[in-house]
């Protein structure tokens, strides 16, 4: 009875020619840049109108590896979200912190907000959490909670703003620091929205400058 030869031990020694293929592969998708790439549908979409043939296709990731990177499509949306608010939260911060007079202040922060809900290869996508966080919060408790989190952030560094005005005597001493961050903070949303309708930038730097002028005064202008 002829034996069959056995294959030689070398063939399937690790590291020699005829070596099994090891299963799986290197990632082949960087993680941020597939978030930023997720975050730009969802500005323009929103959560429901986003589906996840949306997403593969945008992020060049198939499904599988969407769940193992960022969980099912509602954390891949929260993610998203945290993401936009981390660069919006960065674009903004150090207009808050230098000092200058508030008028100058106050329109280095619409500029900038400007900048950033005027974006788009396809069109202004306005703000993420106006346009799209606010419908996903009736429904969603943890997506409520950051919505309501941003906004309180939001009309805090305001009123930080205008006290410390008021103390160097930009404002009366009568003026209500909190009263006017609310103020702030809805031209804020204002703008957002109209962006959104691709309202031109010069009618929304002209309801801006409306705006400061209301909260501040026009006499302050240089």
């Amino acid at each position: 009875m002829v034996q069959k030869s056995k294959p030689p031990a070398a063939a399937t020694e690790p590291g020699r020619r005829g070596e099994p293929k090891r299963r799986g592969r290197p990632r082949a998708y960087e993680p941020d840049v597939a978030l930023g790439k997720a975050l730009d549908l969802f500005r323009k979409q929103g959560f429901a109108a986003t589906s996840l043939d949306d997403l593969s296709e945008a992020t060049g990731m198939n499904r599988p590896s969407l769940y193992g990177a960022f969980g099912d499509k509602r954390e891949l949306y929260i993610k998203s979200y945290q993401r936009y608010r981390e660069d919006a939260r960065a674009s903004m911060v150090e207009i808050f912190r230098e000092e200058m007079p508030v008028r100058q202040r106050l329109e280095r922060i619409y500029a900038a907000a400007l900048n950033i809900y005027l974006s788009g290869e396809t069109g202004p996508r306005g703000c993420f959490t106006v346009v799209t966080a606010a419908s996903e919060a009736v429904g969603d408790p943890e997506i409520r909670a950051m919505v309501l989190e941003g906004l309180s952030e939001l009309d805090k560094a305001f009123a930080n703003c205008f006290r410390r005005a008021r103390e160097k005597g930009e404002l009366p001493a009568s003026a209500d620091p909190a009263a006017l961050a609310q103020l702030a903070s809805a031209t804020i949303h204002t703008i957002a929205i109209r962006s959104r309708a691709r309202v031109s930038r010069k009618e929304l730097e002209g309801i801006v400058k409306g705006a400061i002028d209301v909260m501040v005064g026009a006499a302050t202008k240089p």
